[in-house]
């Protein structure tokens, strides 16, 4: 299988991208399975946190698989890139955090489905790049999320460039909030899990669809909708126990 997924104990799964030979690049039958397994994860009610990584430690996703790609012509292109698309909206749509793991190679597409995950941590060897225009082709779909994270200039000089950059301009510039060593990456992730699996569930998914809503409504209606989140979390008793457990632990 192209695509594997692991659920452990604490609610925690992990998606694995298993195309390591081609660098985990994304073809047809890497998006349908990659679907399929995060459309599933999606109904598991007990779901908290997904980690999204690629086999090996020579790519994250090495972008589209561009044998594939150089056989599309103007009707297939549409279905091909509407995959694509799926793939990267599937883990905007998670109803709880997503955190990339990132090692080598986060080119193209794969940019893209890492600018869909809520959090981006990268080992020190990570390289980043959009290089579509230099095979004749824009970049696409999910990188109009790429000026939201750092800014249009640097936007522009990766799309229209194509170049590469390392992981330390992808810390500075917003692109990946951590790097760290190969070593310690999965440390970095797990430090990451505590904090997410220490709040609220129900809290966490709220947060979440809430940030999704703010990203496209004006200020006023954001703040509206999110006047109306605060009030619906008391529909459980999720608040009202945690803040007790906060101020029996203070008081102590």
């Amino acid at each position: 299988m192209p695509v594997s997924t692991s659920l452990d104990p604490r609610g925690v799964a992990t998606i694995t991208i298993d195309n390591a030979a081609k660098l985990n690049t994304l073809n047809g039958r890497v998006m349908h399975d990659l679907i399929t397994e995060g459309e599933a994860l999606m109904q598991q009610p007990d779901l908290r946190a997904v980690v999204l990584r690629g086999a090996g430690g020579r790519a994250f996703i090495a972008g589209a698989d561009i044998t594939e790609m150089a056989k599309l012509d103007a009707d297939s292109a549409r279905g091909f890139i509407t995959l694509v698309h799926q793939s990267c909206d599937m883990f905007r749509r998670m109803p709880v955090p997503v955190i990339a793991r990132i090692q080598g190679y986060v080119l193209g597409a794969g940019l893209e489905v890492a600018a869909s995950c809520d959090m981006r941590v990268a080992s020190a060897d990570a390289r980043f790049g959009m290089p579509e225009v230099r095979v004749g082709i824009p970049s696409v779909v999910e990188a109009a999320l790429l000026p939201r994270l750092i800014g249009w200039g640097r936007t522009r000089r990766l799309l229209l460039t194509g170049e590469t950059i390392d992981a330390a301009r992808a810390l500075a510039w917003g692109l990946v909030e951590e790097v760290t060593t190969v070593d310690a990456l999965d440390g970095a992730i797990d430090h990451l899990l505590s904090a997410i699996l220490g709040a609220g569930p129900r809290a966490v998914r709220m947060q979440k669809a809430l940030i999704g809503a703010w990203e496209d409504l004006p200020l006023a209606a954001a703040i509206s909708q999110g006047i109306d989140s605060f009030v619906a979390c008391w529909e459980t008793e999720e608040p009202a126990r945690m803040m007790q457990s906060f101020l029996d632990r203070k008081a102590h």
